[in-house]
């Protein structure tokens, strides 16, 4: 992220600092949703609507998931598995990856580098095939008639919608939702706006011990990742796995080249602590097994898992505007 970004990046998130001695906690405004394409500007309608299709699960073939049993909030919206599984049982071949922010990343899956709209991207978990998440291929005109037949839906359409509305009208509010997934509040940013009143000295130590390893040269940025800023260009952006892979994987499926094998999207490590497991298949179950992955040295693993806990946002695990409206 270039430094003109990042200014305005913190000028969306930071609110002043009383000058009071006693002060409370410095009170941090939400990140703006992220940016819209001119064919789906955010509107709050739309986000409302987004937010009831985002945890029905009437999208989906044997009405038993959402998009939230994958991506769910107490969680940082992913779902604490190695890979997910589908409404018919079938299980996907990465990590459900967190939704958080990611409306301000150049791509959005772990290496698929041209979904870069959640437009084009929320088709796949819906209609997609292989392999089945959704499972609604060739059930559209079903899931349509679930919808106009739950009576919630024809007041929330008609705001979001008023010239009518359709199957791309769902897709529309579920993209609005997601870019409206932002989350800036945690320690660290307390640490950004000048408190440090929850910002340990030994996150101090370990986000010294992350610089001086190098980490940011793929979890740099405001995000912690550089595919997490929208100037960064895929497949460029996408960095490689810390495991070598003996076969075709990451952005090689894609290229063909076999220099790319085992490349992948640096996730934003904002909320890292909550998302477990980790990696693109799931396979390290704790930042302590990922920091030894990494080769950090034992004597700075508790000041460099102090600085990744301090990257937690806590208020967005239960932010009632994220939450799930049919309970």
């Amino acid at each position: 992220m270039s430094k003109t970004s990042l200014y305005i990046a913190l000028a969306c998130v930071l609110a002043a600092c009383t000058s009071e001695e006693d002060a409370v906690r410095v009170e941090l405004a939400a990140l703006a949703p992220s940016p819209a394409p001119a064919d789906n500007p955010f509107s709050e309608a739309k986000f409302e609507l987004g937010r009831h299709l985002f945890y029905d699960v009437r999208l989906s073939l044997r009405e038993n998931v959402a998009c939230a049993s994958c991506h769910r909030q107490e969680l940082a919206f992913t779902d604490g598995q190695a890979t997910s599984i589908g409404s018919t049982g079938q299980r996907t071949r990465t990590n459900a990856m967190s939704l958080v922010n990611s409306g301000y990343a150049a791509t959005l899956t772990h290496a698929n580098f041209v979904l870069t709209s959640f437009e084009r991207q929320v088709l796949v978990p819906l209609f997609g095939e292989d392999p089945v998440e959704h499972g609604l291929s060739g059930r559209e005109a079903l899931a349509l008639e679930r919808l106009r037949a739950e009576p919630r839906y024809e007041a929330l359409f008609a705001a979001a919608f008023p010239e009518g509305w359709g199957l791309q009208s769902v897709v529309l509010a579920l993209a609005t939702f997601q870019r409206g997934l932002v989350s800036a509040r945690s320690a660290y940013d307390q640490h950004l706006a000048g408190d440090d009143r929850e910002f340990s000295e030994a996150a101090a130590r370990g986000e010294q011990t992350f610089r001086a390893r190098g980490c940011p040269t793929c979890h740099g940025g405001f995000f912690f990742s550089s595919a997490m800023a929208r100037e960064a260009v895929p497949p460029q952006s996408f960095e490689l796995a810390v495991r070598p892979s003996a076969k075709p994987a990451g952005i090689e499926l894609l290229t063909g080249d076999e220099g790319d094998r085992g490349r992948f999207k640096p996730p934003s490590l904002r909320n890292v602590a909550l998302t477990a497991p980790y990696l693109h298949d799931g396979s390290l179950a704790t930042l302590e097994d990922v920091l030894a992955a990494y080769d950090i040295a034992p004597e700075d693993r508790h000041d460099v898992l102090a600085f990744l806990e301090s990257l937690s946002d806590y208020a967005l695990l239960e932010d009632a505007r994220f939450a799930d409206p049919w309970r």
